[in-house]
């Protein structure tokens, strides 16, 4: 298998398995999908860590593969490909990408699908499409242009130009900079934080926000007050309101 998943204590990784590069190709593609919507569904999956290994995230497409397609293979192709990562975008857990080595092209894209994005001291991110006369196809010019802004997307879309782990920090492309030996334990263990959160709680969270950045203001307020409002049915809400009073904030443990 390309693309892998396992859970433990609440905490899914989705594992890039592809050597050298992890290309990702079609079947990639197809894969990472079902897994994104397989671990949307699973109750023992609270939170998903993005994790392609100790060398490298992922390097991009497969471009043997996109060389040989011709115009119509890519119009039918392209909507398969946005939906894959579209999938993990989705996820209606928390989701943090454990970047190392090259996270470039889809590999970049993948990561601009999470929620979070932790980067070893000695990774490399960038959109390079351009060098190769097209642009990004799996979400780049969307999902960059509403991370770090607009002019600064054109400029790595533009150029096609890697970005080392402390520049993408500065510009917040990335969230985090560690060690790279530390890369995987430092996503799964803000996932695993998360994991003992509330579900529900969290599901909200994600929702209002994602929701709410592709709408107007009021769009968006309505969107988060029907998700507070609704919150007040929950157990969840019942028990950390409960333990705040009886034993005082942060306490509270969630099913």
């Amino acid at each position: 298998m390309t693309v892998t998943l396992e859970a433990s204590d609440g905490v899914g990784t989705i594992r890039l398995d592809r050597p050298p590069m992890n290309a990702l190709d079609m079947a990639t593609q197809d894969r990472l999908r079902e897994l994104a919507e397989e671990a949307t569904r699973r109750d023992d999956v609270r939170a998903v860590v993005l994790y392609g290994g100790e060398k490298v995230f992922a390097a991009g497409a497969d471009i043997k593969e996109m060389r040989a397609m011709d115009h119509a293979a890519m119009v039918l192709r392209s909507k398969a490909l946005q939906d894959a990562f579209t999938a993990v975008a989705r996820i209606p857990k928390p989701v943090v990408a454990a970047l190392t080595g090259y996270a470039l092209g889809g590999g970049c894209e993948l990561a601009l699908c999470a929620d979070f994005r932790i980067a070893a001291d000695n990774a490399k991110l960038g959109q390079p499409e351009i060098l190769l006369g097209l642009i990004p196809g799996a979400g780049g010019t969307q999902r960059l242009a509403r991370l770090i802004g607009p002019s600064r997307a054109k400029d790595l879309i533009f150029t096609g130009r890697h970005v080392r782990a402390e520049e993408a920090l500065s510009i917040g492309l990335v969230d985090r900079v560690v060690p790279a030996a530390e890369v995987y334990e430092q996503a799964h263990a803000w996932a695993a934080a998360l994991a003992k959160g509330p579900a529900l709680a969290l599901r909200a969270a994600k929702e209002s926000v994602d929701a709410g950045l592709e709408t107007d203001i009021d769009t968006g307020l309505t969107i988060e007050r029907n998700w507070f409002a609704g919150l007040f049915a929950t157990e969840d809400r019942e028990r950390g309101m409960r333990s705040f009073v009886e034993d005082g904030p942060g306490k509270a443990t969630f099913l």
